[in-house]
């Protein structure tokens, strides 16, 4: 029973020595020359724009490629693609917002299959509401071992109209893979 006591006494002072350790004070512990200049120093206050998310469509998040002949064949399957992860990092100007897509994708081979490099066909799109604001079709290599390899897709120059306070709420990056024609980049203001 002392024993059990003893260790909660303990317990209780050590928890007061660390709490005494700490202090509220930014400037204690500083030389009296740092502690005004500290003091003195205005706080900058820093303005944050809103970033987009990243999305994925379920319908473009998977791409497959057959052999000639073989469309929605199993055992005409090339390789499978998809995206797993995703983030995104934005910086603004007066203007122009610009977001660093990153993506965590993977490429398995299929039965009919061989190592080697693959192209996939990776779309960026941010769309605002229903409006499309950016297109770009992106021919993204990957070199494939046999059986398949992970890979990280980094698109870091997707370029937007700049409002004050960042991009508006309902803008969103969609990423997916595009097997339509090559579209160039398009922006409208």
């Amino acid at each position: 029973m002392f024993g059990k006591i003893s260790r909660g006494v303990l317990a209780v002072s050590l928890v007061a020595a660390l709490a005494s350790c700490n202090s509220s004070s930014t400037a204690e512990g500083l030389s009296p020359t740092a502690q005004a200049a500290s003091s003195q120093q205005p706080v900058t206050p820093v303005v944050q724009a809103y970033c987009p998310q990243v999305v994925m469509l379920e319908q473009t998040a998977v791409h497959r490629a057959y052999a000639r002949g073989g469309q929605d064949n199993p055992e005409k399957l090339l390789y499978q693609a998809s995206f797993g992860d995703v983030t995104r990092q934005c910086t603004a100007n007066e203007t122009t917002l610009t977001i660093n897509v990153v993506a965590q994708g993977r490429v398995v081979q299929g039965p009919a299959g061989q190592p080697g490099q693959v192209t996939l066909p990776v779309l960026v799109e941010v769309v605002d509401g229903d409006n499309v604001i950016y297109s770009q079709k992106v021919a993204f290599p990957v070199d494939m071992p046999a059986g398949g390899t992970q890979f990280i897709f980094n698109k870091p120059d997707v370029q937007i109209p700049n409002a004050q306070g960042g991009a508006s709420r309902f803008t969103r990056v969609r990423l997916g893979f595009d097997t339509g024609p090559a579209k160039k980049p398009a922006r409208r203001g």
